[in-house]
């Protein structure tokens, strides 16, 4: 999989909805996106939670159902002949999950659980694991020697902003080389960055205007990879509409980025 994620001279790219809302909706954003990525070749994995476990409120969705939505991503990594990645939240998730993706997610504030950890590394699947958003990018180190330990060595951290206050989230970008020092990819999770949570009405808020700004920024450092949430319509998204980007705009966002990459390249 990692031979996969560096196999051009561009980023890499896990892109798609927050979470899997339908077949339809699923497969139209993965189409899209595999198109232009294939056009600027971008190494593409589709993004796409079955479930999200961590909200705001007992009234939020999290959901279609775990086995209808892994069936949707393995659909979607049929269809487009591209890997699949999703969040696991429990070591028994991890077996389950890991017979329909490619990529095992650990969200932030999980990226600590030792057990997690292990069990997802035990598949064979490649593990990605989020910085939680109150750790220093060094100690991270720290969960990337436990799947080390466990026998996989298939693995990224992701960077996605560290807290600041009670109710915003700050991109440390000195941290995206401090995390390649582990001899791993380092991926920019560009929306969850502007993430804005806490929010008193109970629905985390965002800063989408802000997208291209962190994009560039981390490209411009050296990631290795990009995480971008993108929906057909944010406004109407089951979750994190608040902050993900339009799904007609990522193309010439891609474009510009790529653009940006290759300048680097050249120096």
């Amino acid at each position: 999989m990692i031979d996969y994620l560096k196999s051009t001279s561009n980023f890499f790219l896990f892109a798609g909805p927050c979470v899997i809302e339908g077949e339809k909706m699923a497969l139209d954003i993965a189409e899209k996106v595999a198109a232009v990525t294939s056009e600027l070749k971008i190494p593409y994995v589709f993004k796409g939670s079955y479930r999200k476990a961590n909200r705001s409120r007992i009234d939020s969705f999290t959901g279609i159902g775990d086995i209808e939505a892994l069936k949707i991503l393995r659909k979607v990594k049929e269809t487009f002949g591209i890997p699949v990645v999703t969040d696991i939240h429990s070591c028994d998730e991890a077996a389950i999950a890991a017979e329909y993706v490619d990529v095992l997610q650990i969200p932030a504030f999980m990226c600590r659980q030792t057990d997690l950890l292990v069990a997802a590394a035990k598949t064979g699947k490649m593990v990605n694991i989020k910085k939680g958003q109150f750790l220093s990018p060094e100690a991270m180190a720290f969960a990337v020697q436990k799947v080390r330990d466990a026998g996989n060595s298939q693995l990224a951290i992701t960077e996605r902003g560290t807290t600041f206050g009670y109710q915003d989230l700050v991109v440390d970008y000195r941290g995206i080389p401090e995390m390649q020092k582990n001899g791993c990819p380092v991926i920019l999770d560009v929306t969850h960055s502007l993430q804005q949570p806490n929010q008193s009405k109970g629905v985390t808020g965002g800063r989408p205007d802000l997208i291209e700004t962190i994009a560039r920024a981390g490209i411009a450092v050296g990631a290795d990879g990009l995480f971008i949430e993108t929906h057909q319509n944010p406004a109407e998204a089951k979750s994190d509409g608040a902050n993900m980007l339009r799904l007609d705009l990522l193309p010439d966002l891609l474009r510009r980025l790529t653009l940006i990459r290759q300048t680097i390249n050249e120096f």
